[in-house]
């Protein structure tokens, strides 16, 4: 059991560490399944210690579309089969695939106390696009 020389002592150095502004630091994902987060030689952030903000991460958005799609022929000269196309309008639902991926470099955000680091944003590579379309 600790004595009180040793209680004052840990008070205090837990108040100082509480007074700590918020601090950027610099890391690299180096494991996504679990996240990991390598910010110098010895210090590993894992998931529990890492909040992830929207920019880092897979989201959904709704969003407002109103064009008609390319004129495609049907081919068998029915004229049911004629070439045609069609709208395609309304509110959608889409994906933003932005999860973090091996390799990324992050700027992170250490909390106010030290034991957490909300990840703001990756800072390179950008990431590779491969939607379907490309």
């Amino acid at each position: 059991m600790p004595n009180a020389v040793e209680l004052v002592k840990q008070a205090a150095v837990e108040a100082v560490e509480a007074t700590k502004p918020v601090q950027y630091l610099f890391g690299k994902v180096i494991s996504v399944s679990p996240l990991k987060i390598q910010v110098s030689a010895k210090s590993i952030y894992t998931e529990k210690m890492l909040i992830l903000t929207r920019n880092v991460t897979d989201f959904e958005v709704d969003m407002t579309v109103s064009h008609i799609t390319e004129n495609r022929a049907g081919g068998s000269g029915d004229p049911a089969f004629a070439s045609h196309n069609h709208e395609y309008k309304g509110k959608k639902k889409f994906k933003v695939h932005n999860a973090l991926i091996v390799g990324d470099e992050v700027v992170l955000g250490r909390v106010q106390g030290g034991k957490r680091f909300v990840v703001l944003d990756r800072i390179k590579p950008i990431p590779e696009l491969k939607g379907e379309w490309l």
